[in-house]
């Protein structure tokens, strides 16, 4: 098995789970935000539906500079949020799976500004600015839900709403 094999394994895995978090994100409250520093909900899920597709596409070049594309707009419906998700996992699969072994390990640059932030391989970047950022961002939401007292679903077990083994 390739290396991009398990990393595309991961993300259809995860993206099961991410799907049942976006999919409680009720219409009504996407303007809503949990302290004045905190993103709003739709904010928050916007970015979690669109970060696989975004940083799949800046982990495939070689040199990435941050702030050159704008932020994406918030979605209006859940649906549009579920939509942009469908979308995002499915080029970031495609973008990944279409990696070998050495592209993974050749280094990968982010700059902002013309200033180079970081150069590590490339697989670090997407362990870290893909996976890793959408699950911690994916945390934040199931925080959301449990403030909105919208049922919190299973993660990585049970959660107080939901038991799968039950």
């Amino acid at each position: 098995m390739a290396i991009a094999d398990s990393l595309v394994m991961e993300l259809e895995m995860e993206a099961k789970t991410t799907r049942r978090v976006l999919e409680r994100i009720p219409d009504d409250k996407l303007g809503w935000k949990p302290h004045d520093k905190s993103m709003t909900l739709g904010q928050l899920a916007t970015h979690v539906a669109n970060a696989q597709g975004f940083l799949a596409t800046a982990a495939s070049q070689d040199t990435f500079e941050f702030g050159s594309i704008g932020s994406p707009v918030p979605g209006n419906t859940r649906q549009e949020i579920l939509d942009s998700f469908t979308q995002g996992t499915a080029k970031a699969k495609e973008l990944i799976s279409k990696m070998d072994d050495a592209r993974l390990m050749a280094i990968w640059t982010g700059t902002m500004k013309g200033k180079t932030l970081m150069a590590v391989p490339r697989i670090g970047v997407i362990r870290s600015l893909i996976m890793n950022h959408i699950y911690h961002h994916r945390g934040q939401l199931s925080v959301y839900l449990r403030l909105l007292d919208v049922p919190v679903p299973s993660i990585y077990g049970p959660s107080a709403d939901e038991n799968p083994f039950a």
